[in-house]
């Protein structure tokens, strides 16, 4: 048995079409059924106008008078002149009757003679009148007025009048003017509507309403249903739509951003330079204000209006797990590099011991486990908290390897200050963004410091009444005072890109103090190279991290 298929509602064009040209036909039928009525009203109006004029002439006419008073037959003298007034006013019919309403004229001469159809009383009494009647010509409008003698006595009556059947042409031919132009006026309005549904059916692809209300409610499910950030720009870079995984990305969250410029979010220049930008970006790395987001932007082209797609992907924990990948690499370098420098310092000792020097192997080995072991027994003794004296550790074996010394300062201590989660820095920094912070400024300052006469970097952590203080300087050449402020934006570097790019770590450091409500220096140490310097406070949040500088002279990547 085969299926029956029901017919496709009428796309939402069609509909309007429809709706249109009904309408339309409607406003111009209405229009011309009023021209009608009007100019019919207009023309009984004229008739009667014009049949009041014709019969006051023909009664006020002198021989008209004299033909009534003083012949015995008035129909001689009255018939030639009531059919030439007739022929000249336009009237259908003028007939002058006596004052029992016999006429002596009429258009067909054998009424002549015959009572007059119609009222007469009026115009008995001296009244000039006017009537529709149906008399021996069919309905008409006409006027019946009296004819008076010298002594104003009433001696005869004079009636003209047009039929309705005139009336009744003179108005059709109007109205057949008429809707010539309402016929004309409906054919370019359905042109014109026919156009404008033609583009409204490409616009909306030809969907109905139902599916276009689908479309819109699976569009906003969409939006609010991806974590991805989508952003939609108009050709005036305002904002026309905004999901809420991009208004969690850019910090806007809760605001009412439709219809406001790019340049009014509040965004890092970098992230307002790339949004407002013309050209298409590509996985491009940004920073706002607590976190690393890939933008990617494409423009769109539709007619004369142009725009931009901006999609945004959270990348921060990706940034953090690879930091923390890229230090654990760092740590098994330095272990390789570890072992290997103790696989040569025991062949050395074997090589003693073989030589029959027991004693110099002796001192040898002690020696140099004293020299290693110096530095763990500093950086345990003076920090308890596990994860910054790996971190210190790691970064000295990867400085050593680099042929950079890596100090803790005497100063640097780490204490337990109150009773809580993570000791000291699990209030202030948790454990990622301690890898962050630090271990990108000593890796910012090894890279300034190797190749130096004296290639050194200085590293001091201490808790302090009110936070935590780690600052680190280095050997190297120093900043230009000119760039003391762009060392913090993201991209800057003295260095060559390489294949991943440069620049972000500084970035990245600013970003971690400033979800902490820290503050982050650049100054110049007192070896001449640059010292940068973190205070984290303690307890109530405080305002957001500043970077500031002070006669800076260090180097960054």
């Amino acid at each position: 048995m085969r299926s029956l298929r029901l017919p496709r509602p009428r796309s939402l064009a069609g509909q309007l079409f429809a709706m249109q040209v009904v309408l339309v036909a409607a406003v111009v039928a209405g229009c011309a059924l009023f021209t009608y009525l009007s100019d019919k009203r207009q023309a009984e109006t004229a008739a009667r106008r014009q049949a009041t004029a014709a019969a006051t002439a023909v009664a006020d006419a002198g021989s008209v008078r004299d033909a009534i008073t003083g012949d015995a037959d008035p129909t001689v003298r009255l018939q030639p002149y009531a059919l030439a007034v007739q022929q000249h006013t336009g009237v259908d019919f003028v007939t002058i009757m006596n004052t029992d309403g016999i006429r002596w004229t009429h258009p067909t001469t054998r009424y002549i003679g015959q009572r007059f159809l119609g009222h007469i009383g009026p115009a008995l009494k001296g009244r000039t009148f006017s009537e529709t009647y149906t008399g021996t010509l069919g309905p008409s409008v006409r006027v019946v007025t009296p004819v008076y003698d010298d002594q104003r006595r009433v001696v005869g009556l004079v009636s003209a009048g047009i039929t309705i059947d005139e009336i009744t042409a003179q108005a059709r031919g109007q109205v057949l003017a008429v809707a010539g132009v309402a016929g004309a006026a409906l054919i370019v309005g359905g042109i014109g509507t026919y156009v404008v549904n033609a583009r409204l059916r490409r616009h909306t692809h030809g969907m109905n309403a139902g599916e276009l209300s689908r479309m819109h409610a699976y569009h906003q499910a969409a939006l609010h249903a991806v974590r991805e950030g989508l952003l939609m720009l108009d050709g005036q870079r305002r904002v026309a739509l905004m999901n809420d995984g991009a208004r969690v990305l850019l910090g806007v969250a809760g605001e009412d951003v439709v219809g406001r410029s790019v340049a009014e979010l509040g965004l890092p220049a970098p992230l307002t330079g790339a949004l407002l930008a013309t050209e298409p970006r590509v996985d491009e790395l940004h920073l706002t204000a607590d976190r690393v987001v890939v933008v990617n932007t494409s423009p769109v082209t539709s007619g004369e209006r142009r725009g931009t797609v901006v999609t945004l992907r959270d990348h921060t924990e990706l940034q953090a797990v690879m930091g923390e990948l890229d230090s654990e690499r760092g740590f098994t370098q330095a272990l390789r590099s570890q072992a290997h420098e103790a696989a040569n310092r025991l062949h050395t000792v074997v090589s003693l011991i073989e030589l029959g020097r027991a004693d110099e192997a002796v001192e040898f080995a002690t020696a140099e486990l004293e020299l290693a072991q110096a530095l763990t027994d500093q950086v345990v003794g003076a920090v308890s908290e596990p994860v910054l004296a790996a971190l210190l550790l790691g970064k000295a074996a990867q400085a050593n390897e680099r042929g950079v010394e890596l100090v803790v300062s005497a100063d640097t201590r780490v204490e337990e200050v109150e009773e809580g989660p993570g000791g000291a820095l699990g209030q202030v920094l948790s454990a990622r963004d301690l890898v962050t912070v630090l271990g990108n400024l000593i890796d910012n300052a090894v890279d300034a410091a190797q190749g130096s006469p004296r290639a050194r970097v200085t590293v001091t952590a201490r808790t302090e009444a009110d936070g935590l203080l780690l600052r680190v300087a280095d050997s190297g050449p120093g900043v230009d005072p000119e760039h003391a402020d762009a060392v913090f934006e993201r991209g800057w570097s003295t260095k060559p890109a390489g294949p991943g790019g440069r620049g972000l770590g500084l970035a990245l450091v600013r970003q971690a103090v400033a979800r902490g409500h820290g503050t982050l220096a650049l100054d110049r140490d007192a070896g001449g190279g640059a010292a940068f310097t973190v205070r984290m406070p303690f307890g109530v949040p405080g305002p957001r991290a500043s970077a500031t500088t002070s006669d800076a002279k260090g180097s960054t990547s």
